[in-house]
């Protein structure tokens, strides 16, 4: 693993949710793979790089906590009372929830790579991606980023037409 990003170093498997377009429930079905994962007994964590429209923190109805930092990092928002979702999010990082984020690919990449190298996740089972819509350069960035380490794999998600 690279040296300088330990905090991904206690993950068995990463996940990443993919899909061609929007709106085909590529965050619904990072959130219910999550739960289902946590119901069998898994340590799940969810990082939501979706930069531009980051449902997940809505999903789960975590909206409104905080990020905090710790020695090694950004310490993710942990869901539910018994704390078995673990959750990275730029929603955490946005004054208001509904603001929008409009960034050009650099400070896109750079968040990502940051995210990737500096949240404090521990020990999980499982780290789902949720990825934006579409083929852009946060998915290269996201891919690059995860590359040293144990990618599991990816779902694709499709609609009929």
């Amino acid at each position: 693993l690279p040296e300088r990003s330990t905090n991904l170093r206690g993950v068995r498997h990463i996940l990443l949710v993919l899909s061609g377009k929007g709106g085909v429930g590529k965050s619904t079905l990072s959130t219910e793979l999550a739960l289902a994962l946590r119901h069998r007994g898994h340590r799940v964590g969810i990082l939501d790089v979706d930069l531009c429209g980051p449902s997940i923190p809505h999903m789960l109805r975590v909206q409104d906590r905080a990020v905090h930092q710790c020695d090694s990092g950004w310490v993710p928002v942990f869901v539910g009372q018994d704390r078995a979702i673990a959750l990275m999010s730029i929603g955490f990082l946005l004054e208001q929830p509904d603001d929008a984020v409009v960034w050009r690919g650099p400070k896109k990449n750079a968040l990502i790579k940051q995210f990737v190298t500096d949240v404090a996740w521990g020990d999980l089972d499982f780290l789902i991606v949720d990825t934006p819509p579409g083929t852009s350069d946060e998915h290269i960035s996201t891919v690059e980023a995860l590359r040293p380490y144990r990618l599991l794999g990816a779902i694709l998600v499709t609609t009929p037409q």
